[in-house]
């Protein structure tokens, strides 16, 4: 999974982003919604002016479990759990804050760096509307691209089954071919209040937004008639990588 673009220095920076679905069996819908995502150094995340607050906040009970008090400190835990070490290495996540205290975040993504500053892994952390999660502990080639066994139920019109290739373009791949794809694609600029205010303006509470739309997707396809998998009884621990 190729990592986002890295300044010289750890500043935040926001990514206008475009975000598409396509399903290619057995019915072929396609849509995409625009959002803004943070890139954030998770040990100098962004303090923003009181007054804006309220547009963006990260709290660690978004990601991860445990009793850790900060992101970072649940995603050591996370990594320590399959022996990784990072040694006080830089980690940079992608992912939604808090808009007006309500998170949704489908899909967040961590570079995780050791002392050095060579990239480690990633770790994918997903997201479904039923509340839960689940991570996958990726180990990129020289292309950037990343390949990890779907252990998680996401949609309930595909089952937990197929592979994963991921690269901030994610294929599932099942035994009878291609499944779905989603594509994100996004511009950079720094996060500074002005930015944080514009983007808010034109994607107003974007996080409920993506939300809703999943939401509204979904029963488009169960009006269409698309089968349902139902979601298994039992699923991977929340928060430990796969």
């Amino acid at each position: 999974m190729t990592r986002p673009a890295r300044p010289a220095a750890p500043t935040a920076a926001l990514y206008d982003c475009v975000i598409t679905h396509t399903r290619t069996t057995p019915l072929r819908p396609s849509f995409r919604h625009r959002t803004y995502l943070w890139c954030v150094d998770l040990d100098r995340l962004p303090v923003l002016p009181r007054p804006v607050r309220p547009l963006a906040h990260f709290d660690a009970r978004d990601h991860f479990t445990g009793d850790g008090g900060t992101i970072r400190a649940r995603l050591d835990a996370c990594l320590a759990a399959r022996g990784i070490d990072l040694d006080g290495g830089r980690v940079t996540m992608l992912a939604h804050a808090r808009v007006f205290g309500f998170v949704f975040n489908a899909l967040s993504v961590f570079w995780c760096h050791d002392r050095s500053g060579a990239l480690v892994c990633v770790v994918a952390e997903v997201h479904n509307t039923y509340g839960q999660r689940h991570c996958y502990l990726l180990h990129t080639d020289e292309s950037g691209e990343s390949k990890a066994d779907k252990e998680f139920y996401v949609s309930p019109f595909f089952a937990v089954d197929g592979r994963y290739r991921l690269r901030l373009t994610v294929h599932l791949d099942q035994a009878e071919g291609r499944a779905f794809t989603a594509v994100v694609r996004g511009r950079r600029r720094p996060a500074t209040v002005p930015a944080l205010l514009s983007a808010a303006v034109r994607r107003p509470w974007s996080t409920a937004a993506v939300w809703a739309g999943i939401r509204r997707h979904g029963i488009a396809l169960l009006l269409r008639g698309l089968p349902v998998h139902p979601r298994p009884r039992s699923t991977p621990q929340e928060g430990t990588p796969s």
